[in-house]
């Protein structure tokens, strides 16, 4: 019989955490899953046929994760946080995992210990057999408490946690850089290498050729994630946009939390501009930029292993607000390794936009100095088999 894998993962702003868990999800199919999302729904992303999904009652945040909010603002938030416990240990008695699997708790998401704290202690009180899991992205953020934070983390990781799986390639990010206290975490830790998206077709694993320079009509591509921030990128670029030459095609993903409003905005801007494209997102974005001559993005986890994955030509604008450093960090090493190109968070006027996207399609594709380990998704599924059969690796 297949084990069973048990999914925890709450997005609060974006949708990076849902992505990546979501391609964790398709390289787990030796295993029967459940998922349990927290976060708004995102609308077209299907999971896997042998998924089983559980949507909690959806709560997110404001810019700066100091408050939580109820998506549906009908109801009260401390009502849709007791519904949500109930739902939680309910799914988790009738799943009777072999393995949890919790999406960064307890290094990030700690407003959540209403709920995890009671399902981290059900699954060691009934399911003594259980192997729980941490599934961490490769940059954390600092906090004001830092001290104080590190000590709870290694406290909860080592009360309840048997492994810690670090989605990232040590020779570009270590998990010590932005958590000093490794040493303290008494499980095994491993790093599986980045998690990126991939495409199939029929079942098959399409894979493209790294991007040839389009002379005639090159295609460049705005995103910002999920949208709820960022949309100053895009106005930049539609700025920008007027004072390039030449034929062009203009594709622009807002991201599908972006306002109603700020969304049909910029809808009536493009308006008799029949080479720009608006759209509010897509499932298909790697394959989007597979086809593009440039990328103009955030440097969120999930977009910059897109943009590692399909060899374009990117800029990058990190995410600098609430002295969050965590697309800086990435953004720099991805940088010096070649990979992509940083617009300077100071500098975000048309001018300068346009300058860089002349610099930058004139260019050839990235031929990055060091070769990064994508494989995160697939070698997740073997270390969770490796952790159930009791080897050591």
């Amino acid at each position: 019989m297949k084990k069973r894998v048990l999914f925890y993962c709450q997005s609060l702003l974006g949708i990076g955490h849902f992505v990546r868990s979501r391609q964790l999800l398709f390289a787990l199919r030796d295993f029967d899953a459940l998922f349990l999302y927290g976060g708004e729904f995102v609308p077209g992303f299907d999971l896997p046929a042998w998924v089983e999904a559980v949507y909690l009652p959806a709560i997110k945040s404001d810019a700066s994760f100091e408050r939580l909010y109820a998506v549906d603002d009908s109801c009260s938030l401390p009502g849709i946080q007791a519904r949500r416990k109930e739902m939680l240990l309910a799914a988790f008695d009738r799943f009777a995992p072999d393995v949890l699997l919790i999406e960064l708790f307890p290094f990030g998401r700690r407003k959540f210990k209403f709920e995890l704290l009671p399902l981290l202690s059900r699954a060691r009180a009934t399911r003594p057999e259980i192997k729980i899991v941490c599934s961490l992205r490769d940059i954390l953020v600092s906090r004001p408490d830092q001290a104080r934070y590190e000590a709870e983390v290694c406290a909860l990781m080592n009360q309840y946690f048997d492994l810690l799986l670090i989605h990232a390639d040590p020779r570009l990010q270590r998990l010590e850089e932005t958590f000093g206290s490794v040493d303290g975490v008494n499980c095994a830790i491993h790093y599986t290498g980045y998690v990126r998206q991939t495409e199939q077709i029929e079942g098959q694993t399409l894979v493209r050729p790294g991007n040839v320079q389009t002379n005639i009509c090159p295609t460049i591509l705005v995103s910002v994630g999920a949208g709820r921030v960022g949309s100053e990128l895009i106005y930049c670029a539609l700025d920008a946009d007027t004072k390039l030459d030449g034929p062009r095609r203009l594709h622009i993903l807002t991201g599908p939390h972006m306002r109603v409003e700020e969304f049909q905005s910029l809808r009536r801007r493009a308006e008799g501009h029949s080479y720009i494209t608006i759209e509010s997102h897509t499932t298909q974005f790697l394959s989007l930029l597979r086809q593009a001559d440039l990328s103009i993005s955030m440097a969120g986890y999930n977009t910059c292993m897109d943009i590692l994955s399909a060899g374009v030509r990117a800029l990058v604008w990190p995410f600098t607000e609430h002295e969050n450093g965590e697309q800086m960090m990435r953004a720099r090493k991805l940088e010096r390794l070649g990979y992509v190109n940083i617009l300077d968070p100071g500098r975000l006027d048309p001018d300068y936009m346009a300058a860089e996207i002349v610099r930058c399609l004139g260019m050839p594709p990235p031929a990055p100095s060091l070769a990064l380990d994508l494989q995160g998704a697939p070698r997740t599924a073997e270390l969770l088999t490796e952790l159930l059969e009791g080897k050591k690796s």
